[in-house]
């Protein structure tokens, strides 16, 4: 078991016009599926003092998150309307970052989370601030920058692993990969969705595909590709070993709804 600590984005997924609702973000996400392979896992982060926040809190603490460190704030939880469209395709209408918006764990936090084996930051919006600090402290940190965000927020130097999402072009898998070594990560790991993934650190490069699955919501299983990833990256696995376990808990993700399996709810 080790210690992981995941940073930033919470957000209720809302989907139209059904009206189900699920939590999800990326920081969550991960968090959720680390504790769900039996690690310890923290969560820091902001909610609303609403019923949204207290659900969240809740979710977590359920599947085994220590919640301690989420700073509960005056005003809404984050939220994203998603458009269901018939064809089944999902386009993302609006986001709201609630608290989530100028979220910064305090000076007590930043030293828990020295601490820790591992740190991965979701969406942040304080320009790398965070990030360059643990690094600094000689942290292993990793980040997603796929996740909805400024370019400032979401510079790689210094990371340990940086993810990102090349969807099913393998040409521009290679071109971030190359892209993500040259400006500081120690470890580039680009998913190809249906295509599989592909880890390098600007001498080696492998790939791995995808495991064939019965695909019920792809929601969150970027999320869940990383926190296989991690584990087995921090328990020392290669790095085959490391996309094979990446790709066994994305497909796990893609055979039920939302990011983690969790309370569904209707607005």
């Amino acid at each position: 078991m080790l210690r992981f600590a995941a940073v930033g984005d919470n957000c209720i997924d809302r989907f139209r016009p059904s009206g189900l609702s699920l939590i999800g973000g990326n920081a969550v996400n991960v968090v959720v599926q680390l504790a769900r392979l039996g690690h310890q896992a923290h969560y820091f982060g902001a909610v609303g003092e609403d019923a949204d926040g207290h659900r969240t809190i809740a979710a977590l603490a359920a599947h085994g998150v220590k919640v301690g460190n989420v700073q509960r704030k005056p005003g809404h939880t984050a939220f994203t309307d998603i458009d269901v469209l018939p064809s089944g395709e999902r386009v993302f209408a609006y986001e709201d970052f609630g608290v989530c918006a100028g979220y910064r764990p305090t000076l007590a936090e930043v030293e828990m989370l020295k601490t820790m084996d591992h740190v991965h930051i979701g969406w942040m919006d304080d320009h790398g601030a965070l990030k360059e600090e643990l690094c600094r402290a000689g942290v292993s940190v990793s980040q997603d920058i796929s996740v909805n965000a400024h370019p400032e927020n979401l510079l790689v130097s210094g990371l340990s692993v940086a993810f990102g999402s090349a969807g099913e072009d393998a040409g521009l898998a290679d071109i971030m990969l190359r892209r993500l070594i040259a400006e500081g990560a120690k470890l580039a790991v680009v998913t190809r969705g249906a295509d599989g993934a592909c880890v390098s650190d600007g001498e080696q490069t492998i790939a791995a595909g995808a495991q064939p699955v019965d695909v019920i919501d792809t929601t969150g299983a970027g999320d869940s590709f990383i926190a296989g990833f991690l584990s087995a990256y921090r328990a020392g696995s290669g790095w085959e070993t490391c996309l094979e376990a990446g790709q066994r808990l994305a497909a796990q993700t893609c055979g039920h709804l939302g990011g983690f399996p969790q309370a569904e709810q209707v607005r």
